[in-house]
């Protein structure tokens, strides 16, 4: 059936006149957040074995984040951060530390765009419509609860066998 699936979404692909958009949804992992990509046309076309790598990744990405700040450890963003947001996020996992509260990420998926992908393939620019819920708790008490929709600039960069974020920046409301 996936194969199927995949043969008719390339040919599909190669019809002229055809858009080229594409919806795939994470569905490798159970565990990880569901994650929607919507791919367009633009000046390099993502293959399939990149818009899969892309998903899952990005999906881990929101995984480790709320793993390092639910447990106060800045090390567990080094397998899908990096530059940027690695910075950022370490920083404010050090400073809620030592105020003694931790975060925790209830997940309702994403919806990435591929706004831009590199010709040479070092870069993929996404936007990210995010549903989450932030709760905020000292100790086992929890102090602040709150369902939140936004937006996120996202950039990813390959590493050497996985995309990293390098920018995770929210997108305020207009």
């Amino acid at each position: 059936m996936k194969l199927l699936a995949s043969a008719v979404a390339c040919l599909l692909f190669a019809v002229p006149g055809v858009g080229q958009t594409a919806v795939v949804h994470s569905t490798l992992t159970a565990s990880l957040p569901s994650v929607e990509l919507t791919v367009s046309r633009g000046p390099r076309d993502i293959e399939d074995l990149t818009r899969h790598k892309i998903l899952h990744d990005y999906a881990a990405a929101w995984q480790t984040l709320d793993a390092g700040l639910e447990q106060n450890r800045s090390e567990l963003l080094n397998d899908y951060f990096t530059g940027f947001a690695k910075d950022e996020f370490t920083r404010t996992i050090k400073e809620q530390a030592g105020t003694g509260i931790h975060r925790h990420y209830v997940d309702h998926g994403h919806k990435l765009e591929v706004l831009f992908y590199s010709p040479d393939g070092s870069v993929m620019q996404l936007q990210d419509q995010a549903e989450y819920e932030v709760q905020i708790f000292d100790g086992n008490r929890l102090l602040h609860s709150e369902t939140m929709t936004a937006r996120f600039l996202v950039l990813m960069t390959p590493g050497a066998d996985r995309w990293m974020v390098r920018l995770l920046q929210d997108v305020p409301a207009s």
